[in-house]
């Protein structure tokens, strides 16, 4: 391995790396695909950690339109990354950081900071070697530690983006033992109008892949159904790979399953063969079965849950709809999710916000939709409907206590409404001298006070939480003593901030201006969701309730 000053490589960093590429089309599911293997390999008693490549020039995905990518998932550490980092904390029960996630931005502007400061001795500063060998260190580093790092390449073969990241990959097979590196590609295997599973796709995604100097050594096709033999001997033949290295990942009705179908395939126990880790592997019947008994457990009760959001994508609500569903897999509940476009909640949805059980206004940025989020807080607050406000929910309950319990009839958040003669809502201090909007919010873990004796103490079980951030906005101090009147109650606190919020006349009203969305796991659903369910399956019949509703 290089050891030149230039790189400042350290070869004890990490020991197996799996590289997980994909072609043909994005979205196909390379990082469900490389979460499963890692959950896999974690049950087997590896210490398993991953690193997400994203090719675009953003430095980040902070600054990034939700339509644009999903969700913006944030860190402990304060990093905004893209929601596949999520799954893999989720998957594999870790916390990532930022180092994590490389993006070009990220890279290309650290090679450039090292030029202007004259790092690199009057060398020309190329594509190769500089920024391939950045990109080769940041991998390195951020399995530091871990048994096994797998990196999932965003995008697809064949993107210009993609190109000195493929390129590394290449240098990386050449600078480390075969059994330490393993490729996989994830492929599309669509089927014919007569029903016939079509590899083609997967010919031209290898072919690709091979002209860059990268050859698979496992393939896994993505289809409705399980591959057929002769389809996976077709692919091994025109491929160039063992026929035992082709597996299926096919469609399943939760991405919680995909970690079993993959182990009925015998995946992890190929991926261990091929780096050597069989022998080091727990044998079959001391290997945590924790997962399969969590996903698979039985839900005997169900509830519906609105959220009132204005991105009709569910992308960029992803973290809350997992953490509805761990709090259902802990509760042993059916949880359904309706979706309540903000826009539209008088015009189309008021049906549906009616018929559910309970109420989720989660966070967002801008004015549009603000109003029907409003509404819908009054809606629950009226009608004793169960109600969780995550951040910007947060903040719009308490615009609407202001306005409709206390009478202060413009109040509003200054982000909103810079003129509002009440702005209840309003910059934080630290904000006011802050010109660029990349990685300049309160990001990231921070500590809360839990007032004892409340329903967040209840909530929690505990007279603090930690809890993940994302806002420029918060509580205004001088209309504090003011709200809290009238059933309002903030019982969290962080030095003089705001960060819960609950009412007592209400049998569950539950604001935080955290995302405590961003810390729940399957095994460890997230206390404040876990309440939302609890109160929603104790609360009395929906239909009865609201049959006289109007919002």
């Amino acid at each position: 391995m290089p050891t030149d000053p230039d790189t400042g490589y350290d070869p004890s960093l990490g020991r197996k790396f799996v590289f997980v590429t994909g072609g043909v089309m994005s979205g196909l599911g390379k990082g469900i695909t490389a979460a499963s293997t890692g959950r896999l390999l974690a049950n087997a008693g590896f210490d398993v950690t991953a690193v997400k490549v994203d090719p675009y020039l953003n430095v980040d995905a902070g600054t990034m339109n939700p339509y644009e990518h999903g969700e913006v998932y944030v860190l402990k550490d304060g990093g905004e990354v893209d929601l596949d980092l999520g799954n893999y904390e989720r998957f594999l029960g870790t916390d990532m950081t930022f180092d994590h996630n490389v993006t070009t931005g990220k890279t290309y502007q650290h090679v450039i900071e090292r030029e202007r400061a004259g790092d690199y001795l009057g060398k020309t500063v190329q594509i190769i070697p500089h920024v391939t060998d950045d990109i080769k260190r940041r991998i390195r580093e951020a399995a530091e530690g871990s048994d096994v790092c797998l990196i999932e390449i965003g995008g697809t073969v064949g993107d210009i983006e993609s190109m000195p990241f493929l390129e590394a990959l290449r240098q990386f097979a050449h600078e480390e033992d075969d059994e330490d590196i393993l490729f996989t590609h994830v492929t599309l295997v669509p089927y014919s109008k007569n029903g016939e599973q079509k590899t083609k796709p997967t010919q031209h995604s290898v072919k690709e892949l091979r002209s860059i100097g990268l050859q698979p050594d496992i393939l896994v096709g993505r289809s409705e159904d399980r591959l057929d033999p002769e389809t996976k001997e077709k692919i091994a033949l025109f491929c160039d790979v063992p026929t035992d290295a082709v597996f299926s990942n096919p469609d399943v009705e939760d991405i919680y399953h995909v970690p079993l179908m993959v182990e009925d395939e015998g995946l992890d126990e190929y991926v261990m063969e091929r780096l050597g880790l069989a022998d080091e592997a727990l044998p079959k019947a001391e290997r945590s079965t924790e997962w399969r008994e969590l996903v698979t457990r039985d839900r005997d009760r169900e509830i519906d849950v609105a959220l009132v959001g204005k991105y009709a994508l569910e992308d960029a609500y992803m973290s809350i709809h997992e953490a509805l569903k761990h709090a259902g897999i802990q509760t042993e509940t059916e949880v359904n999710v309706l979706w309540v476009d903000a826009d539209e909640t008088r015009a189309k949805h008021e049906e549906r916000l009616a018929s559910a059980d309970a109420v989720v206004v989660p966070g967002g940025f801008g004015s549009r939709g603000t109003d029907g989020k409003i509404e819908a807080v009054r809606y629950a607050r009226e009608n004793d409907v169960p109600f969780l406000g995550l951040c910007l929910g947060f903040q719009m309950a308490v615009v609407e206590h202001a306005r409709n319990v206390l009478g202060l009839a413009d109040a509003h958040s200054a982000e909103i409404d810079p003129d509002t003669s009440h702005p209840v809502i309003d910059l934080l201090p630290e904000q006011y001298e802050t010109e660029d909007m990349g990685g300049t919010m309160r990001l990231g873990a921070h500590e809360t006070d839990i007032e004892p004796g409340t329903l967040a103490a209840r909530v929690y079980g505990a007279d603090s939480c930690t809890e993940r951030h994302r806002h420029r906005y918060e509580v205004n101090p001088e209309y504090i003593d003011e709200l809290e009147a009238d059933g309002l109650a903030f019982s969290g606190r962080a030095d003089n901030r705001m960060e819960i919020l609950e009412r007592d006349d209400h049998p569950f009203f539950f604001g935080t201006q955290a995302h405590p969305e961003f810390r729940s796991r399957p095994d460890r659903a997230s206390p404040p969701f876990v309440a939302l369910v609890e109160a929603a399956l104790g609360s009395t019949d929906t239909t009865e309730r609201n049959a006289d509703v109007r919002l």
